[in-house]
């Protein structure tokens, strides 16, 4: 089964719900008119139930099979939010609203798994049921988190569940698998540094927090490099400081903003505990105080070993071995579907969107989807039902 031929016969009508999608950006929980656009397109194609506001915007589709005498059913997962960045791209779809973008690709997630529901709908070629599940806020706010805790596996009992994320860095239509960790663990850091403010020419009368955090920045990068074992991965990124507001003062605080990643979860616990005591002693030992938080957001996505195969031989199936890779270790990106992989068997792959070198990564203000492996991703998701629910007889 390579590229579905009927999937391939809408790939133009696919690409303009894409492009209508990211001209239109909506952020975590706010994806009132993507979900609406979703519900009414599953009515449209026939689904057998459409049930909306699930996670506050997520949106819940049920195709039942022409025999669905197995009782078996099995999930697809796409994500539906954008990101506040402003784009650069100059595309004549570009977004319409500044400062937010659609610069993960969730815009073409949320296409691909509408093609397939459109196929799955009017072909039913398989015994049992596919549950569709568009889910909100998967950047930063846990939709799937909160999509899990609202009883998503209670109302659509389901063996396993299924994620793809497309991926600017390897050549479109190539898939990637990998059994065990696939994205890593995610926390933000958060620090307050407070000092004593003064003249910028007279440092002996303060207690300056902007040398106090160049101390701290300094002092976590040896967190990773001097207490995890070097087998193992981890993060730590300071990715936003500010403090003061002209040339000659000290200011009174510095704010600092980062993130942590790991795959581990003992070194998780080792990030946590050291970022706390780094930040804090450094500060004491200026003569200032700190406060710190290690906000815990996502856990490392792990492909159940069973489910990752079957999801790449299904890909097979669509591109032929060669484009479908073993992944040769995995990304310390984050990614919430790890709460519906805690919950529940099932995986996550990469579908490759390369259009060459210079193309821009995910969350640049130059990225966009490429609209060239829509319907390689529709027929995935529509062969991962039709080989896990064969059609019985």
């Amino acid at each position: 089964m390579p590229v579905n031929n009927r999937i391939a016969d809408f790939h133009a009508e696919m690409t303009a719900w894409r492009r209508d999608f990211h001209q239109h950006p909506e952020l975590a929980f706010e994806e009132v008119r993507t979900s609406r656009i979703v519900a009414e397109k599953l009515r449209e194609f026939g689904c057998d139930e459409v049930v909306t506001g699930i996670a506050k915007t997520g949106v819940v589709g049920v195709i039942r099979g022409n025999n669905a005498a197995s009782g078996r059913a099995i999930g697809l997962r796409a994500d539906m939010d954008a990101l506040p960045i402003l784009e650069e791209t100059g595309a004549p779809h570009a977004s319409t609203i500044p400062g937010k973008m659609h610069a993960c690709g969730h815009d073409g997630h949320t296409t691909m798994l509408l093609g397939a529901a459109k196929y799955l709908a009017e072909t039913r070629n398989f015994d049992g049921t596919v549950y569709v599940i568009f889910q909100p806020a998967e950047e930063n706010f846990g939709g799937g988190e909160v999509m899990v805790k609202e009883g998503l596996f209670e109302r659509f009992p389901m063996e396993r569940v299924f994620g793809l994320h497309n991926w600017p860095g390897v050549p479109a239509g190539t898939f990637l698998w990998r059994e065990g960790p696939v994205m890593a663990a995610v926390a933000n850091l958060e620090v307050t540094i407070t000092g004593k403010g003064a003249h910028g020419a007279m440092p002996n009368n303060g207690n300056d927090p902007i040398v106090i955090a160049a101390a701290i920045v300094q002092a976590l990068q040896s967190i990773v490099a001097r207490n995890v074992e070097p087998v193992e991965g981890g993060v730590i990124t300071i990715g936003h400081i500010n403090g003061g507001h002209t040339y000659n003062v000290i200011p009174e605080q510095v704010r600092m903003l980062g993130t942590a990643r790991w795959f581990a979860p003992e070194v998780g616990d080792l990030l946590e505990r050291r970022f706390l005591d780094t930040v804090k002693g450094i500060a004491a030992a200026f003569g200032a105080t700190a406060e710190a938080k290690f906000i815990r957001l996502y856990p490392a996505t792990i492909n159940e070993v069973a489910s990752v195969h079957l999801a790449a031989d299904a890909a097979r199936a669509v591109q032929g071995d060669s484009r479908v890779l073993p992944m040769s270790k995995p990304t310390m990106g984050g990614e919430d579907f790890s709460f519906m992989l805690n919950a529940k068997d099932g995986a996550y792959l990469m579908l490759g969107g390369g259009r060459g070198a210079d193309d821009a990564q995910v969350h640049h203000p130059k990225y966009d989807f490429n609209d060239d492996i829509l319907p390689i991703g529709a027929s995935w998701w529509s062969a991962l039902a039709e080989r896990l629910l064969p059609r019985q007889g």
